[in-house]
């Protein structure tokens, strides 16, 4: 189910409130997210007790206990990518709301901010070439 290789540095646990599946379906339309498997409820309860995605080199856990959405406070998921106006068309056709338009930034970055249908933000990120790795 997991990727060892993923297993490092700060993986966000999002709660889903039982739409995890429908996001991990969802994810891999709008940010071509690899399923890596999903661990069903005990006792034939709806939902997922725990799934794993990756997205672009890097992990995300959800699971269906809990509440569901981003708790007040919560700032987003940033995605850093090379080609950051495909990922960002991919998220818009695929159903993301556009809070902030993908554009290059005073720091030299292009970025943009969605919105999922699940409430998450998403900041799509594309370095510039003084910030580039």
């Amino acid at each position: 189910m997991t990727d060892a290789s993923l297993m490092r540095g700060v993986i966000p646990y999002l709660s889903m409130g039982g739409r995890g599946a429908e996001a991990c379906d969802f994810w891999s339309r709008a940010f071509g997210a690899e399923d890596l498997g999903r661990m069903p409820m005990p006792d034939g309860q709806p939902g997922l007790m725990h799934a794993q995605v990756a997205i672009n080199g890097g992990a995300l856990m959800l699971t269906d206990h809990g509440g569901s959405g981003p708790a007040a406070g919560f700032g987003h998921l940033q995605l850093v990518v090379e080609d950051g106006r495909g990922w960002w068309d991919r998220a818009v056709e695929a159903g993301c709301r556009i809070v902030a338009p993908y554009e290059r930034q005073f720091w030299g970055d292009d970025w943009g901010l969605l919105e999922d249908p699940f409430g998450f933000k998403w900041a799509v990120l594309q370095p510039g070439e003084a910030n580039a790795p």
